[in-house]
């Protein structure tokens, strides 16, 4: 059932520590990482999908949301979007811009995102001479269905609800008192616990 269901996921504020953080960074990133998201940052993921997909708690939210829904191919091609305008390297581009093209454009992709026919068109063009901003039009078009379809489905939903509730709110049906834990693995999945 749905109550079963924001039980068992409740909500992620404290990564787990069986990470693998193997840099100076990594650990620094793992010590700020198990500080809880204020509500006031996570109110503030309402603003603007921008906002939420911005911050990676956020980002982890919206895509567990997503994966629950068994959407999350657009937010995995956003952020594959993202990370490959950070590209430095012009001998990196064709083939990142072939396996993103493969993975989602392509209408054989196994996470083929829902373009119009000219976007896909143009951006299939694009692939002959692959630069930086070949996904552009793609991104924006898939960050615009996101922002009004399911950015605005998270907003009402456990996944998001949860995280804006004071502590202990979303613990169980009888609204206890107890003290509930929402955590993050690894693997962006959300356990929820209640003390």
């Amino acid at each position: 059932s749905a109550k079963d269901m924001k039980h068992r996921l409740g909500f992620l504020l404290q990564k787990s520590d069986s990470c693998d953080y193997s840099s100076s960074q990594g650990k620094k990133d793992k010590a700020s990482s198990s500080q809880r998201v204020s509500q006031e940052e996570v109110r503030k993921w309402a603003d603007s999908l921008e906002n939420l997909i911005h911050h990676d708690r956020g980002l982890a939210a919206f895509r567990a949301f997503l994966k629950s829904e068994y959407s999350e191919e657009n937010i995995e091609f956003w952020v594959s979007c993202e990370d490959y305008k950070k590209t430095k390297s012009p001998a990196k581009l064709s083939p990142k811009a072939r396996k993103i093209y493969d993975e989602f454009i392509s209408v054989q992709a196994t996470k083929e995102v829902n373009l119009d026919s000219c976007t896909r068109e143009k951006t299939s063009h694009n692939m002959l001479e692959p630069t930086l901003s070949c996904f552009d039009e793609a991104q924006r078009k898939i960050f615009t269905l996101m922002e009004k379809d399911s950015y605005r489905r998270f907003l009402k939903s456990p996944y998001y609800l949860d995280l804006v509730s004071p502590p202990g709110a979303g613990c169980g049906p009888e609204n206890c008192k107890r003290s509930h834990t929402h955590t993050l693995d690894c693997n962006s999945n959300i356990i929820s616990q209640c003390a």
